[in-house]
């Protein structure tokens, strides 16, 4: 939906650009917004699916209960990735708060999109926490299906 509504205002934004010579006031910064919330929304369903670009050139070497606690390690990391980066983000979301930022043309406070930020990752976190209770070693080899 958030990807649908930042292509509408694009195709809008360039269309009253070009034909009445008037682009939408504050587009660029909806549309940063937007894309903001639609990057950080779809971090910790990223994480939940295992669809982040991974490199498993060390997972083909180990054993199957040696990969799962590889697994388990690495989601260990990443969590502790995560919640590091979320209170790094936080703090910074409470800085922007505390000086009222806005964006340039249309006034929109920043700190709650900061905050958003930062509870996303800590969401983030999270799933990479279960994820160590719940690793499965991924099959070797590829996958054929009939």
């Amino acid at each position: 939906m958030l990807l649908f509504l930042m292509m509408l205002l694009t195709f809008a934004d360039v269309v009253a650009r070009y034909l009445i010579n008037r682009p939408i006031r504050g587009g660029f910064e909806l549309t940063e917004l937007i894309l903001l919330v639609l990057i950080f929304a779809g971090l910790p369903l990223v994480s939940r699916a295992d669809e982040h670009v991974t490199m498993d050139f060390i997972d083909r070497l180990l054993a199957p209960r040696a990969r799962v606690a590889w697994i388990r390690v690495m989601h260990g990391i990443c969590a502790a990735i995560m919640f590091f980066l979320s209170w790094q983000v936080w703090i910074k979301a409470t800085r922007i708060a505390s000086y009222s930022d806005t964006t340039d043309v249309l006034r929109i406070t920043i700190g709650p999109f900061v905050y958003f930020m930062a509870l996303m990752i800590a969401l983030t976190g999270v799933v990479h926490v279960v994820k160590i209770f719940t690793a499965t070693p991924a099959p070797r080899g590829p996958q054929v299906t009939s």
